[in-house]
């Protein structure tokens, strides 16, 4: 009845091997588990791969993280004893070095015996050269820092005052010392003060 107007074509018989290869898809096990598996490869990857950054990035911001803590309490400890403390001098130097002028501030916790010690405006220093301070004691001129100063930036540093055996101290000085410091003043001064 479909050919009633004689428009189809009349039926084939497929070729042999085109309905071979036909039957043999047909009849061939399903690997539908390849493409999930790979996925599955994949995230797993992915999430390792997360997981080890991440575990490197905890460490080192754990480790930036300590850093800033024994910082800041070493500034509380600053604020605290040298700056609020009630046995602390505050002892201000101007000072010229390089055609600059700045400051030397000295504050000296006398119940301590201790100075923190803020260098600000001084000039960075020549390669070969570095800033020292001296303690004045009556004993003589006794090295309590060398710093060197390649930067422009303040530098602040705490010291200990020397024991009472070694000479009671009566003042501060700076020189422009060797870069590896010298056992006495040699260089040019740029502060001498006696307290």
């Amino acid at each position: 009845m479909t050919d009633w107007l004689g428009m189809l074509a009349p039926p084939r018989a497929p070729r042999p091997e085109l309905r071979e290869r036909v039957l043999a898809r047909a009849l061939a096990p399903r690997r539908r588990w390849v493409a999930p598996l790979a996925a599955a490869a994949v995230l797993v990857l992915a999430l390792a791969g997360s997981a080890w950054w991440a575990y490197r990035r905890i460490g080192t911001l754990t480790a930036e993280r300590d850093g800033l803590v024994a910082r800041v309490e070493a500034l509380q400890d600053t604020v605290a004893t040298f700056i609020h403390g009630p046995a602390t001098r505050l002892i201000q130097i101007p000072v010229s070095t390089g055609g600059r002028v700045g400051a030397v501030t000295i504050f000296d916790d006398s119940a301590r015996h201790r100075w923190l010690v803020r260098c600000d405006g001084l000039a960075p220093n020549a390669r070969d050269q570095a800033y020292q301070l001296w303690f004045i004691t009556d004993k003589g001129m006794m090295t309590a820092a060398l710093m060197p100063m390649d930067e422009d930036q303040p530098m602040v540093m705490a010291l200990e005052m020397p024991p009472p055996a070694r000479g009671h101290v009566l003042g501060a000085a700076m020189s422009i010392e060797p870069r590896a410091g010298s056992a006495s003043p040699s260089g040019p001064m740029v502060f001498h003060l006696q307290l």
